[in-house]
């Protein structure tokens, strides 16, 4: 299912959730325009050897995030687990990391506050490389993107509205509907869907040939329940409830 929007309001427009969504399509941009496509050929299991367009150069050459430099130099390569996660491979990669950072970010940036939710991102973010690394230290597969940071928000958005529905077009045989389905069910299924994937794949060869981070994923929304946690849980959302009570106006 591809989640669209959700039921619940906010008092303050998400300056900082927007700022990121703004950040990352223009670094997704620059990486575009200073890189090119070219033919290769690659190899895949059970295909054989194959030609394909592959993206080369751009921004993802420096400044991705490469497992083995990380880990054979932290202090040199540490930068690329933040720089990386403002890289993406493709429009869908983007496309998708925004809508789920706008969809879920703007509440949980609601909830802590601005200052706060900046820290929790980037947090979530530095769990989601390091799970992701500690899953292949040897590897030599750059890594882009955002979604272990956004993993951080859709665990910690579980924790805080359980209860919240989410606009989603749910897949039904060849046709499509337009449904509200509840947040456990969508981020529940999207957990558990990653969590599979990484026990099945993640010590095959499919994934030393690049593919998705499993484990990034997992690693992010994990640390993303637990901060959460930490930070209150769902009583910084009854805190919210009575500030609300409180002012008429609120955003939605």
């Amino acid at each position: 299912m591809i989640p669209l929007k959700d039921n619940i309001p906010t008092r303050h427009f998400p300056i900082v959730s927007v700022a990121l969504i703004v950040a990352n399509l223009l670094v997704f941009l620059a990486d575009r325009y200073t890189g090119e496509y070219v033919q290769v050929v690659q190899r895949i299991p059970g295909m054989g050897y194959v030609e394909a367009r592959q993206f080369v150069g751009g921004l993802s050459a420096r400044y991705a995030m490469i497992p083995a430099e990380v880990t054979a130099a932290p202090t040199v390569a540490g930068l690329t687990v933040f720089t990386s996660m403002f890289l993406h491979a493709n429009w869908l990669h983007v496309g998708g990391n925004m809508l789920s950072l706008w969809i879920f970010g703007n509440n949980v940036e609601d909830t802590l506050g601005r200052l706060r939710f900046i820290v929790f991102y980037l947090a979530t973010g530095v769990a989601a490389a390091a799970a992701h690394i500690l899953s292949d230290p040897s590897s030599t597969i750059p890594t882009v993107g955002a979604s272990g940071a956004v993993a951080g928000l859709m665990g910690a958005y579980l924790i805080l509205f359980p209860h919240a529905r989410i606009l989603a077009i749910v897949p039904l045989f060849v046709f499509s509907s337009l449904t509200e389905v509840p947040a456990v069910l969508v981020i529940g299924l999207w957990a558990l869907l990653q969590f599979l994937n990484a026990s099945l794949l993640g010590g095959s060869g499919m994934l030393r040939g690049g593919g998705v981070a499993y484990f990034a994923h997992l690693g992010g929304f994990v640390a993303g329940v637990l901060i959460i946690l930490l930070l209150g849980g769902r009583g910084l959302v009854d805190r919210r409830r009575r500030w609300q009570e409180e002012h008429e106006f609120y955003w939605r």
